[in-house]
């Protein structure tokens, strides 16, 4: 085996000699060692230091060389004749790569166990989402996702949840006490939704940093169908009150003092077949809109052409228009497509549009059916800066006061009940168009002006 290098061996003495070496020369400074034995004594310190580095590096070549030898695969990777001390050091190096094949398996096996843990979060029915410890989002699960659709650069409505007063609250308190905690919020908006949300906090912390697991709990539907119970007992009750009193009293007249009066007969049979039908109408009404009301929390899916609905249900209306001899003006874009949206919904708006406008517009007045990709720089109503289309529906009849426009839509709203009455309304078609674009993630404008006519128009997601 080659010396080690001169600088090596000088370095390597010096580290070896330097204490004692300074320790013999202060003594010579300071007269306590006389100056011959001094450098008799520093000159054996010096000798002796070479000589131990030079054993000292030569024991790390080998060791080096044994595991370079170790490394490649060499069958006798220790030197014939060499110390016992090489074999020990062979020994020490397979323990090494022992432990790293251990770590490197152990790292694999906690990579898998993570995928696994991912692929179950991803998969549970419930919303989840992972805070750090700012509260901010690291992620959520497909469940989530679909509850809380976000647009591109943006949390969406989930960044809405987060900045809840109530939820800001809990969070702070499940970080400082380490305990979950619960908390029952609303939010309004896009559509009003109820959720029971859980924190539990998580420490030490998971490894993407996670803090907090949020388990959400979408209560909305249950709330809605309480809601819907009482409403359609206090609606139905009411509304119905009136055809049910005249039913009542035009059988007690026939069973008295009409019994025998032909024409009276005929002509009260009439009115309790028209109140009749008006009863059937307003309850289909009111379990349609309960439907819609339940799931409004719910996007949609799916695509809709527009065009082709538009005209499906502009041919529905036939009979209708040809009893108002009122004429239907069509500018339909066939490449305006809803998306997401429900076709039999989309449907329903439009049908209730088409029937407002022939029912209260002028007898034999004109009728504007368009459906229109959105621009948002065009004059008018200012939409969503986003891809949309529009449908719009305008006729040219009495109008309606400003000061009934922002209440239309309320459920048995009527700007003339007598009016309303003798169309054969039931008050709650545009209140079923409004739950229905609200589910839409929709926006809806109502422009009217007494003696000009009025104009609905409906602003979709689409392209």
């Amino acid at each position: 085996m080659q010396p080690p290098p001169a600088s090596r061996l000088v370095a390597a003495a010096a580290l070896i000699a330097g204490v004692p070496a300074l320790a013999l020369l202060v003594l010579m400074a300071t007269a306590q060692l006389s100056v011959g034995p001094g450098l008799l004594a520093l000159a054996s310190v010096i000798a002796g230091a070479v000589a131990l580095a030079r054993i000292w590096l030569g024991n790390l070549r080998r060791l080096a060389e044994a595991i370079r030898r170790a490394e490649l695969g060499d069958a006798d990777p220790i030197p014939p004749g060499g110390p016992v001390l090489l074999r020990s050091v062979e020994e020490a190096a397979e323990g090494v790569r022992r432990l790293a094949r251990s770590a490197q398996q152990r790292a694999e096996l906690v990579l898998r166990l993570r995928r696994a843990d991912e692929a179950i979060v991803e998969r549970l029915p419930d919303p989840l989402v992972v805070l750090g410890a700012e509260g901010g989002a690291l992620r959520a699960n497909a469940a989530a996702r679909a509850l809380f659709p976000a647009e591109r650069g943006s949390q969406g409505d989930l960044g809405a949840l987060l900045r809840h007063p109530l939820l800001a609250d809990a969070l702070d308190q499940a970080l400082a006490e380490a305990r979950p905690q619960r908390v029952d919020l609303s939010l309004p908006v896009p559509v009003l939704r109820e959720l029971m949300v859980h924190l539990i906090p998580m420490e030490p912390p998971l490894a993407d940093g996670g803090r907090i697991v949020m388990l959400l709990s979408d209560r909305t539907r249950e709330r809605a169908v309480e809601r819907m119970r009482a409403d359609f007992v206090a609606n139905a009750s009411h509304e119905l009150r009136t055809p049910l009193a005249s039913l009542i009293g035009f059988i007690e007249t026939l069973r008295g003092p009409a019994q025998d009066d032909a024409e009276a007969r005929a002509r009260f049979l009439g009115i309790m077949a028209e109140q009749a039908d008006r009863m059937r109408r307003l309850i289909d009404d009111l379990l349609g809109l309960t439907r819609i009301e339940v799931t409004e929390h719910q996007p949609p899916t799916g695509r809709v052409a527009l065009a082709q609905l538009a005209r499906a249900e502009a041919e529905a209306m036939a009979p209708i228009l040809t009893q108002r001899r009122a004429t239907l003006e069509p500018a339909l874009d066939e490449a305006a497509t809803a998306v997401p949206a429900d076709a039999e919904q989309l449907a329903q708006v439009l049908r209730n549009l088409l029937e407002n406008a022939a029912r209260y517009g002028r007898e034999g007045g004109t009728i504007r059916l368009e459906v229109a990709r959105a621009s948002p720089g065009a004059a008018g109503p200012r939409w969503p800066p986003r891809p949309g289309v529009v449908i719009s529906v305008a006729d040219d009849g009495p109008g309606i006061a400003k000061h009934h426009l922002p209440r239309l839509t309320e459920r048995f709203y009527r700007v003339d009940r007598g009016r309303s009455r003798n169309a054969g309304g039931t008050g709650l078609g545009l209140a079923i168009v409004k739950h229905i674009v609200n589910r839409h993630r929709g926006q809806i404008a109502i422009e009217s002006e007494e003696g000009v006519g009025s104009t609905f128009r409906i602003w979709l997601p689409g392209e």
